[in-house]
């Protein structure tokens, strides 16, 4: 992962979901009632908190209520907890903008009338802010978008201006017309400063305002056309899906940017004399990415879940260019591992374990038949992904001296997203080289490496810690393979990445001749931050305890197997090269720029309404 794409991974700070719609409007009646009671001047506080629900609280109701059907019916998708959310966040920012107002007029001689700007102001803000919002989930004209946009805004104008008396100034209707539009004696004493001009500059002012919206959109949005040939509404739309409902809308914008991709697929499989499997190894050469249940995100459990066995989904060597677009593209891969594992032909005999070192990678092997599960990592050092094209030819040298290898990316050991560099090991780089030929000296051993009889426990924990401390839901798993009285223990945390040196603290603790510590880099858990590794969330003694107890379980657990390993290709569409980068640059560029950019045309609005308060 580079800086960049740790900065774009770093969204996911964001990711939240929408509480549900009752929950909003409770919440929103009772902000409104308190700004009653602060904005309003009757004789009873009860009463002022009555007004506040009236006029402030029930444009929120009716906007939360009405407008998911009214968007639904021109094609949009909001749903009732993303209306209810939008029209309680608006009502929040109308309530700051009028005690703001309010504490200014007090202290200053602009007056009532000045709160009663404000409030044109705020109301044609609130109006911007949702046809923004609105733009990007529902993806539809500017006309069409208006209209469910409004509601809000046109609820509390029709409020005022029936509790203001302002139809008296205008001839519609007979006296039963203007007994219903005319209510000024059940309205505050503060509407009486309300004029007709008032709504005829706040229909000026949404205009002007709904023009910005536009003009702001298709300017941040010129540069993902240009370079991604898709609009940033469409990325807007999905991650507000996603953090809002935990949908798969984002899904279709990866999808739009995708590549096709040829992926090895390993499956490596051992079985007890009965027939029945005791463990699939599974090793989809593509990242389990971006974040959460997007895309890849949860591989590792939908892989473990079509062992028959107990399965263990280990990482492999592959950066965010190979995350899935779509969870759909998971199906593709599984049916690649069940024609790989149809081709298995087993064997009752494997190797010892193997180690070597080369500069900063550590390479752990083990064959099992005709194939072999090789290991690597660079801890103590720190790492994180390694590129696809790195694996590829780490696993050509392993082919170079007659071994099928599946090649392990332990990822057991970062500092999360800081500094310059975030370990992705890149072609070229020196680490790369560290990385093949050691799998290249593994390989030349394992090749002249005494075979043995198979023996073979396992031992799983679901655990229990959850993705908010940075375990996913296949928690802890454990194999510990015996060959020639020499075993190897290899343990598998449902996790993305280890806090530096528990990977050290949990070998030092386990009982057997070679062990390796590795985790799924499960996207999972990034749906609470965006670097929440193993280890972070967690007191190291308990989980060290833990895998302590499972691998002596494990130990315990061990009766003679035959394995083996086969490998199929699948053509899955992922991000594509560079793309990740690219995307990460624009989201990123769009952040900064763009949050500089909005509060460049909130000054020019509020420059604007200020000029129309000058002139009417």
């Amino acid at each position: 992962m580079t800086e960049t794409q740790g900065d774009l991974a770093a969204l996911s700070r964001f990711v939240f979901r929408a509480p549900k719609w009752y929950a909003s409007l409770g919440f929103a009646l009772v902000v409104a009632a308190i700004a009653g009671v602060a904005a309003f001047d009757s004789e009873f506080v009860l009463e002022d908190a009555w007004q506040g629900v009236f006029f402030i609280g029930v444009p929120t109701i009716v906007a939360a209520v009405a407008t998911p059907p009214i968007d639904r019916r021109l094609g949009g998708q909001l749903t009732p907890n993303r209306a209810s959310l939008l029209a309680l966040v608006c009502e929040v920012f109308l309530v700051a903008v009028l005690v703001v107002a309010g504490a200014i007029a007090v202290l200053t001689p602009l007056g009532q009338q000045f709160v009663f700007d404000a409030l044109t102001v705020g109301l044609a803000a609130v109006g911007a802010i949702r046809l923004a919002v609105l733009l990007a989930v529902s993806r539809k004209s500017l006309v069409v978008t208006a209209i469910p946009a409004g509601i809000q805004t046109a609820t509390a104008a029709f409020l005022v201006f029936v509790y203001s008396g302002t139809a008296r100034y205008v001839e519609v209707g007979g006296p039963l017309v203007q007994s219903f539009l005319s209510r000024p004696s059940r309205g505050p004493a503060e509407f009486g400063a309300v004029k007709p001009l008032d709504f005829a500059v706040l229909a000026l002012l949404c205009a002007f305002y709904a023009l910005a919206v536009v003009v702001f959109v298709r300017v941040i949005d010129r540069p993902w056309r240009r370079s991604l040939g898709v609009s940033v509404l469409d990325f807007g739309r999905g991650f507000i899906g996603h953090i809002a409902e935990g949908s798969n809308e984002l899904e279709e914008f990866f999808a739009a940017l995708g590549e096709e991709a040829v992926v090895p697929v390993s499956v490596l499989s051992a079985r007890r004399s009965d027939g029945s499997e005791k463990a699939r190894f599974v090793l989809p050469m593509v990242h389990p990415g971006p974040m959460g249940e997007i895309g890849g995100g949860n591989l590792p459990k939908r892989v473990a879940k079509s062992a028959n066995g107990l399965g263990f989904p280990p990482h492999a060597t592959a950066g965010h260019d190979f995350n899935l677009v779509s969870e759909r593209e998971v199906d593709t891969l599984l049916d690649a591992v069940s024609r790989a594992h149809d081709r298995i032909e087993y064997s009752t005999t494997g190797s010892p374990p193997v180690r070597r070192r080369v500069g900063e990678a550590s390479v752990t092997g083990q064959a099992m038949g005709d194939g072999a599960m090789v290991v690597a990592t660079y801890a103590p050092g720190l790492a994180d992904d390694i590129d696809y094209s790195v694996g590829l030819s780490a696993v050509a040298e392993a082919r170079s001296h007659g071994v099928d290898a599946m090649v392990v990316d332990a990822h057991n050991a970062n500092d999360g997203l800081t500094g310059d560099d975030l370990g992705h090991v890149v072609p070229g780089s020196q680490r790369s080289f560290d990385l093949i030929e050691g799998v290249g000296e593994v390989s030349a051993a394992l090749a002249n490496a005494p075979q043995g009889p198979i023996e073979l426990g396992v031992a799983w924990d679901e655990t229990p810690w959850t993705a908010s401390e940075g375990i996913g839901p296949l928690g802890i798993r454990v194999a510990a393979f015996t060959v020639e009285d020499e075993t190897a223990v290899y343990v598998l945390v449902d996790g993305n990445n280890m806090e530096p040196g528990l990977r050290e603290a949990i070998l030092d603790h386990i009982d057997a001749g070679s062990a390796e510590v590795m985790t799924t880099d499960t996207h999972v858990v990034n749906t609470v931050e965006s670097a929440n590794q193993v280890g972070g969330a967690i007191p190291d003694d308990e989980l060290i305890a833990l895998i302590a107890s499972l691998v002596e379980e494990a130990l315990a657990d061990r009766e003679p197997v035959e394995a083996g390993m086969a490998t199929e290709r699948a053509r899955v569409t992922v991000f594509g090269n560079d793309r990740t980068e690219t995307l990460a640059s624009h989201a990123n560029a769009m952040l900064g720029m763009g949050s500089a950019l909005a509060g460049a045309f909130a000054v020019a609005m509020l420059a604007v309404s200020v000029v129309v308060f000058l002139f009417t």
